[in-house]
Formats: C-alpha cells, structure tokens, sequence
C-alpha cells in the first residue's frame, strides 16, 4: 500500500471523498483542505466534518508545508503543489489533451460538447500535459446548468480515481499514457470581464453561456439601461425577421419576461436580479430598455 496527501476543495473535492472514503480511507495520510471566498460554499467545513467521522488527519492549506507520503492526489485545486511531477496525481474537468487549462467544464458547457468527464494525470512541467492514468465521459443534454454537469461528472471522478487508488492500495506502478500533443487544445483563464454577456452572439450560445457561469459561479453581467444585473435564467428561441437589427434591445415582452434581440435569435430572460442588492427585475418596469 502506498500512502498519499489529499489535497481537496468545492463540491467535487467534497464529492469524490464521501464516495470513496468508506473503501480507501487506509490510503488517506492527510488531507489539505483549502477555501475559495469566490464561491457560495467551498465545501470546506463539509470536508473537515467527514474526515472528522473517519479519523483522518487535515490541515489547512500552506504554502510551504511539506509532503511527507510518497503520492500526492489533488481534487479541485487553485494552486502549485510543490512535489515532484511523477507523484502528483491531478483530476482535470476534460477529456485530455482537449481543453487544457482553466475552467474547462465550463468552456465545455458553452461550446455545447455532446460529452464532458474527467481525466486523472500525472504533474508535469507544462499545465495539464502530464500523461493520462485514468478517463471517464458522461453524455451531456442541453440546457445544462454548471451546477447540474458538476453532479454529472462525479461519477467520473468516482471511476477515475477508483482506477488510480487501487493500484495504489495494491502497490502497484501507476499505469500512464502519453498524451498526443497535435489533439491538444487550451482553456483561457477567466476572469469578472468573462461574465459579460455578447449580446452579438446567437442565442443558443448566449443561453449556454447564461447556464454555464450561473452558480456556483456569480452568474452572466449586463447592464439593464447601464445598471448592472445578472442573468441567471435565460431561454433561446427562434429567430424573426427584424429590419434593423439591434442586439441588446427588448423586441417584446412575453408576460414578466423580456425578449431581447441577439445577433442571431432572441433570448427570453427568465430570472435577472439587482447586481448589488439581489433584487429581481421582474417584470420590468417599462418595455423599451436596452441590454448591454
């Protein structure tokens, strides 16, 4: 049996415990929890209580702390863990060696890819690029919220790090493959600018995007006649002919909801709130107002 550090956060930290703490906790030396203010809950209090039924060792997250098992397993984390790459077991929200890089369940959700999953990797030098030890996909139906497709791929976190576990708890080499660098493809990092919402864009995308940032995350900005708000609902619906075409500007109301034009089709907002006080701006006070 090989021993290893946990390094947990959020719901899919949370999640991947609860589901395997029962058959491999023996494995577990320690586990980092670590905190993200960004989020309406980081799971971290949810961690420490189920480590705390089982016995397990945590602490919190420092930079310079050191490693003292032979692995390290890292689960939604932010940060550079400071271990040797061949020992470093990371979990990326993507099917490797496409969507390298930052928020990629996301980038997923907003490109509507038929499947999204998880793939278990080894450290290395540039970010993600390691080689593959485990992968998992579920297929994804649309309209498909972040908060539904972090559900989806908990169990391909299940599956890919119950493959990487009992190799360790045999004492076994970790099996790893290669990744083909001419398939690879890169996930920008996001940053408040990314939540804004293109009214130039079609729709379909539009309402993607609207699913795809809402929470856990802060959800997609607009100003409503230059007042910040955000959407958090929002439907696609066909296109009509407009002779002058203004993405931005509400075409009708459909009872308490706006339809807005967007550069290709319109978009019913079904649920927008006050950016500052959380307020709902349903139904809007009057009906020609401008998006942007």
């Amino acid at each position: 049996m090989k021993k290893l550090t946990l390094f947990l956060m959020t719901k899919k930290g949370y999640t991947l415990l609860a589901d395997l703490i029962e058959q491999f906790h023996p494995l577990f030396e320690v586990v980092v929890i670590g905190r993200d203010a960004s989020l309406d809950n980081d799971y971290h209090d949810e961690i420490a209580g189920l480590c705390a039924q089982y016995g397990l060792r945590t602490r919190e997250r420092m930079p310079d702390a050191p490693i003292d098992t032979e692995f390290a397993m890292a689960v939604s984390w932010r940060w550079m863990i400071d271990f040797p790459a061949e020992r470093l077991i990371v979990f990326h929200d993507s099917l490797l060696p496409r969507y390298r890089g930052f928020n990629p369940l996301v980038s997923c959700l907003i490109n509507g890819e038929a499947r999204v999953g998880v793939t278990a990797l080894l450290g290395a030098k540039h970010y993600d690029a390691g080689p593959v030890l485990a992968q998992s996909s579920t297929q994804v139906a649309y309209p498909c919220t972040i908060a539904r497709a972090i559900d989806l791929i908990a169990v391909n976190y299940r599956e890919t790090a119950e493959c990487v576990l009992r190799q360790l708890e045999k004492g076994d080499s970790l099996n790893a493959i290669a990744q083909d660098e001419h398939l690879a493809s890169f996930s920008l990092w996001r940053d408040d600018e990314d939540y804004q919402v293109r009214w130039a864009r079609p729709a379909d995308w539009l309402a993607r995007f609207i699913d795809a940032v809402g929470a856990p995350y802060k959800g997609a900005l607009t100003l409503v006649d230059g007042k910040p708000a955000r959407i958090l609902a929002a439907q696609a619906l066909p296109d009509v002919r407009i002779e002058n075409r203004e993405a931005g500007k509400v075409i009708w109301m459909d009872g308490a909801f706006p339809v807005v034009v967007c550069g290709e089709g319109l978009l019913r907002v079904t649920e927008l709130i006050d950016d500052d006080t959380g307020a709902s701006l349903l139904p809007l006070e009057r009906f020609r107002v401008r998006f942007a």
